[in-house]
């Protein structure tokens, strides 16, 4: 039978409390991004935005800020997706969990288009 010290089971709780924040000292967590859509543009900061740049698991939300409604869609081998048609004030939001390049446009508004950069 072993007998279990005080002194064992301190440093057990210990190594249980820290193992987890230790681990993941290194990782860095995942950005979130807004890209509204403004007058019938993609903006981000109240700027016009062609290109953004962000990692591998970061979000973007894209906000609608128009009176009419906007379909953020992507075709690109790197991410594929359809947010579908939706109003202003709402916004729908993207992971990208590949690096590589998509195309984002607007399947309502063709002078739409942006590039999304995801870097490793």
């Amino acid at each position: 039978m072993k007998v279990m010290t005080k002194s064992w089971v301190s440093g057990a709780l210990c190594a249980a409390m820290l193992g987890p924040a230790l681990l993941g000292a290194g990782v860095a967590q995942a950005a979130e991004f807004t890209v509204g859509q403004h007058n019938k543009t993609f903006v981000q900061d109240g700027d016009k935005v062609e290109k953004i740049t962000i990692k591998v698991g970061d979000t973007i939300h894209f906000k609608n800020m128009d009176p009419w409604f906007h379909n953020v869609f992507s075709l690109s081998d790197l991410k594929t997706f359809d947010l579908g048609s939706y109003p202003q004030g709402q916004h729908k939001s993207v992971v990208f969990d590949e690096a590589g390049m998509a195309e984002v446009e607007c399947a309502i508004h063709p002078q739409m288009f942006m590039e999304v950069e995801v870097a490793p």
